[in-house]
């Protein structure tokens, strides 16, 4: 019999959840690996023609796949291409892969300069069946450019990673067993997460080792040749910053203009780089309750403990059938913390649950989180979010090590602790190590990066952007603050973050290192 794995099914591995330089030329860069072109990291085997050569053929697009989360197909100004890179980058000649890509083109007339490149998170997400959902947000920058996303690979239509289908998820997160109390309840754990990790090899084994950061920004450069663009436009946001930083490090002087927001940090290790997510979403926490304003209607932090404790074992019905269980209620609670936009819903949501008794409104919280459907297909964003999260980690936390760690989360915050302690647990078993836990992000002689960093970000927080500016060495790494909350700046609209994301894109003129936009 399966065992649950609950939270664990649900829940991303938040990991590692948005001056002058030179002119921008049109020549294309020869192969990678040169020395003008990458440092000795990028080295490798010299790639085919067939690879280097390729000319997207862009045609209509249909409507996003289960794997990129379904809807309506975008409009007719919309196109959609495919790209082929090596899955595995050490044998070029060998099999490959077909990435899916999305653009809109430039605004006619505009002084177009290339293609800018977005990642909008994860790992996991489907760029090409978010790009449209959020063009509005971005749709002053197709006055320089066409806004071009994609499928990485192990994503939505490119070769997607899928370990279970949407009946067994299902079963998972109606079967929870709550946060593990015990030794035994954690041996439990790591027994399920091991059961999934076996369900992903049988799925997927081949294409597990080759789903590294590291292999994602090598598809980037050929993305890059693709569109005809001598450097890289990139916007990334959350671990799309650490997709840019990778890109960053293996190819430095193809770095074009870039800007990285909601940055990951670097520096950390597994088990530190949870803590700090956990003091970032007790700051969240903190904040939406000091915002909350009607002090009889709002929630309190020790309400939500004990809604919390209480649906350990004896879930909430709702008006469906589907209960909610205490793991799909803490993703429900966690993910409206990502955006002070939703703390209505959340404080309306927390209400339904303690006075009513009824579990509606953090579930559809938590399956639209989840990324599931009505009819209950499941986008593959948590499985691929693991699965890259794990072949880029080396450290692989033990039972031992969640329970020696568990007094550290839980005096960090009563209400996430423990849940963020036990997911350390995520790649237990999995069949697939990464190299090392740091990823290797120094850029010297790459053009000056733009780093927008939130104060009240809860999934990447501030200090992280902090560190990620250093490891990129000097004279890379240009940060400006933004005095707000939320995961990422720009889609905050602030004008003062606009105007600096503006110019760096669209003048190739970046801010002043330290910039703040209170």
């Amino acid at each position: 019999m399966r065992r649950a794995v609950g939270a664990l099914a649900g829940m991303c591995l938040l990991a590692a959840g948005c001056t002058a330089a030179p002119a921008d030329g049109d020549a294309p860069i020869p192969g990678a690996g040169d020395a003008a072109g990458a440092p000795p990291a990028a080295a490798g085997p010299e790639l085919p023609a067939a690879l280097t050569g390729q000319e997207i053929a862009w045609g209509p697009c249909g409507a996003p796949t289960t794997e990129q989360g379904a809807g309506e197909a975008p409009g007719a100004e919309w196109e959609c291409g495919e790209l082929t890179v090596p899955l595995d980058y050490a044998r070029p000649d060998g099999e490959t892969l077909r990435l899916a890509l999305i653009r809109i083109p430039a605004e006619p007339g505009a002084g177009r300069i290339g293609s800018l490149v977005f990642n909008f998170g994860g790992p996991g997400g489907s760029g090409v069946a978010a790009l449209p959902r959020v063009v509005r947000t971005y749709e002053p920058l197709r006055q320089g450019f066409d806004l071009v996303s994609f499928d990485p690979r192990g994503v939505g239509a490119s070769s997607p990673v899928v370990c279970r289908d949407g009946a067994a998820l299902d079963a998972d997160g109606q079967e929870d067993p709550g946060v593990p109390r015990t030794r035994a309840e954690g041996e439990e754990r790591a027994a399920a997460v091991r059961e999934l990790g076996a369900d992903c090899a049988a799925a997927a084994g081949d294409l597990l080792p080759h789903l590294r950061t590291v292999d994602a920004a090598r598809d980037l450069d050929l993305l890059r040749r693709a569109l005809g663009d001598a450097q890289l436009h990139y916007f990334g946001a959350s671990y799309g910053t650490k997709l840019g930083a990778v890109y960053a490090h293996l190819f430095p002087r193809r770095v074009g203009r870039t800007v990285l927001d909601a940055v990951v940090d670097p520096t950390r290790d597994v088990v530190e780089r949870a803590l700090l997510q956990t003091e970032g979403f007790e700051l969240a926490l903190g904040n939406y309750l000091a915002g909350c304003g009607d002090p009889a209607g709002c929630p309190t932090a020790a309400d939500i403990e004990r809604l919390l404790e209480r649906l350990r074992g004896a879930p909430l019905p709702t008006s469906g059938p589907r209960r909610l269980t205490q793991s799909l209620a803490f993703t429900g609670v966690m993910s409206t913390l990502y955006s002070p936009q939703s703390w209505g819903f959340l404080t309306r949501a927390l209400r339904q649950a303690l006075d009513e008794g009824r579990g509606d409104l953090l579930l559809a919280a938590a399956e639209q989180y989840n990324g599931r459907a009505d009819e209950g297909g499941y986008r593959n964003l948590h499985a691929a979010n693991r699965a890259v999260n794990c072949a880029d980690f080396a450290s692989r936390p033990t039972v031992d090590d969640v329970l020696g760690q568990l007094d550290a989360f839980r005096e960090i915050s009563p209400v996430f602790g423990e849940h963020f302690a036990w997911g350390l647990l995520a790649c237990e078993g999995w069949p697939v190590t990464g190299e090392r836990d740091r990823p290797e992000v120094r850029a010297e002689g790459a053009r000056p990066v733009l780093l927008l960093a939130t104060t009240g970000d809860p999934a990447t927080p501030y200090a992280g952007a902090e560190r990620m500016r250093d490891a990129l060495g000097p004279g890379v790494g240009v940060l400006l603050t933004y005095d707000g909350e939320g995961h990422g700046a720009y889609a905050s609209g602030d004008p003062c973050v606009t105007a600096a994301v503006h110019a760096q894109l669209l003048a190739g003129a970046t801010p002043e290192d330290g910039t703040v936009c209170p």
